[in-house]
């Protein structure tokens, strides 16, 4: 604390010591000025006067600033000789500026975290530089620009003996190879250089060729028959498989269960009778198939829950017909058309009260997943398809509709897939069921065979039987004759 307080007592005094000095010297300097042109009387003698003056004044000047350096200059250099390291603890240069107002003071920089070096006089004096010192800083810059130079070129040199010191490693060698010895080599590295031959396969078809080996059959790939359907806006080819996925999930919901033996008045071949009869009018009405389908489901439903009379069967078949009409066609036939196609057994009335009776039974519930929504499917990923394939495939969906058990037993979905399996058996399209197929309607062979078998025989009792409406409607050219077709013998030859 004394060392402190003495070094800050000696700057104070040698501040005010070089000011006295430049104080008197400047004194001088003006009362010489003054003697020199009160004297002279003439303008020459102002003019020489004047040019005394100002030499003298230069000269006494720079005589002034150049001892105040000096003296400057030694009072740093003792500061900072004072200011060194005691007992190998390095102090905070915390040297204040008490110069007067007048005086040029340092730029405030980073405090507290200089330490000047021994001998050091290269501190920002903000007085005039001499040539002596401004030389002296432009040979310490140099050598602090060589001396870098020289650090980065070492750096380098090292550098460059460490990368000659390390090994190259070699790389891996790496050949993937197939099962197969006549396959050529897929792929190689040998020496870090990739040669690849023309006929080098992929490395998920080497994976593939090996699953099959391993599986012993060639795995069939699935179909996407949506892929025709992506600039056709109807198709709703981004929607269609959540559109399905739906139709899976809720086709549970408009199912028909066995309602026969809550019926007093009517049995299962009454109802087949109905559904005969109510083709026949839906193919004299040229109808769409959806309305069809909807209106044997209205009909099954509507049993389901209410009893009714075997006089109002007829009425319940054409005002269902009327309903699904309404929802499905752009021209519906209208209620006195229905009322002729019954040969006047019922008066408009009826049908419409007895449309209203269904509606409210069925809580307007007519948005249903009928077999047809999946037959459109499912035929179309029945690859190759054509329209023999299609007619034959809603040939025996329509002989499963009139059979009551077919349609209790079976949701409309499985009937729909037993009805493309049998179709595919009868007009001998193998494979009779593909990967495609199983990927689009989830069923496997064995879970579509019994069904499909029940088709088949419906099929071949198709001639014989009393009910022909389905057998005469696609025995005709429109329909290719399907119906004509000899029915599939065997379905047990499924692979």
């Amino acid at each position: 604390m004394r060392e402190k307080i003495q070094r800050s007592r000696l700057k104070i005094e040698l501040t005010f010591a070089v000011e006295a000095k430049e104080k008197v010297a400047t004194d001088t300097v003006l009362e010489s000025a003054v003697a020199t042109t009160d004297v002279g009387g003439g303008g020459e003698a102002r003019n020489g006067g004047l040019q005394g003056f100002l030499s003298s004044l230069f000269s006494t000047l720079g005589g002034v600033f150049s001892s105040s350096f000096q003296e400057t200059q030694q009072n740093v250099v003792m500061a900072s000789r004072a200011e060194q390291p005691i007992n190998g603890e390095v102090r905070e240069n915390k040297q204040k500026n008490m110069g007067g107002e007048g005086r040029n003071r340092r730029v405030l920089q980073d405090i507290g975290n200089l330490v000047a070096k021994q001998g050091n006089g290269g501190i920002n004096v903000s007085k005039p530089v001499t040539r002596n010192f401004r030389a002296q800083l432009l040979a310490n810059a140099q050598e602090k620009t060589k001396k870098s130079s020289t650090e980065v070129e070492n750096g380098v040199v090292v550098a460059k003996a460490k990368a000659a010191q390390k090994p190259k490693e070699e790389p891996e060698v790496i050949v993937i190879s197939s099962d197969d010895e006549s396959e050529k080599e897929i792929q190689s590295v040998v020496k870090g250089k990739k040669t690849r031959d023309k006929n080098a396969k992929a490395y998920s078809s080497v994976l593939s060729a090996r699953s099959k080996a391993a599986c012993g059959l060639p795995r069939e790939l699935v179909v996407n028959i949506d892929a025709t359907d992506m600039d056709n806006e109807l198709a709703a080819a981004e929607y269609i498989d959540d559109i399905y996925e739906f139709y899976k999930n809720t086709e549970n919901d408009g199912r028909v269960h066995d309602y026969i033996d809550s019926q007093p008045d009517i049995n299962a071949k009454m109802r087949s009778i109905l559904v005969d009869w109510l083709i026949e009018v839906h193919r004299k009405f040229e109808l769409m198939p959806e309305t069809l389908y909807l209106t044997l489901n209205i009909v099954d439903r509507f049993l389901s829950v209410k009893a009714v009379p075997r006089r109002e069967l007829q009425l319940v078949g054409i005002s269902s017909m009327l309903l699904a009409s309404k929802y499905e066609e752009i021209w519906a036939p209208e209620v006195n058309d229905f009322v002729c196609i019954s040969d006047n057994a019922y008066v408009c009335e009826q049908v419409l009260l007895m449309e209203k009776t269904i509606l409210r039974k069925l809580e307007w519930y007519l948005t249903v997943p009928t077999p047809y929504v999946f037959l459109v499917r499912y035929i179309k990923a029945s690859t190759p398809s054509d329209k023999e394939m299609e007619n034959m495939v809603l040939f025996l969906a329509e002989l499963g509709m009139m059979h009551y058990p077919t349609v209790v037993l079976h949701c409309p979905s499985l009937i729909a897939a037993s009805a493309v399996l049998a179709a595919r058996c009868t007009l001998e399209r193998t494979p009779f069921w593909t990967s495609t197929l199983k990927h689009y309607t989830r069923y496997s062979e064995e879970q579509l065979r019994d069904c499909a078998k029940i088709l088949v025989n419906l099929h071949a009792a198709a001639p014989e039987s009393k009910l022909r409406a389905v057998y005469k409607k696609f025995s005709s050219s429109d329909c290719c004759s399907v119906a004509l077709r000899s029915p599939a013998k065997n379905l047990t030859t499924l692979s």
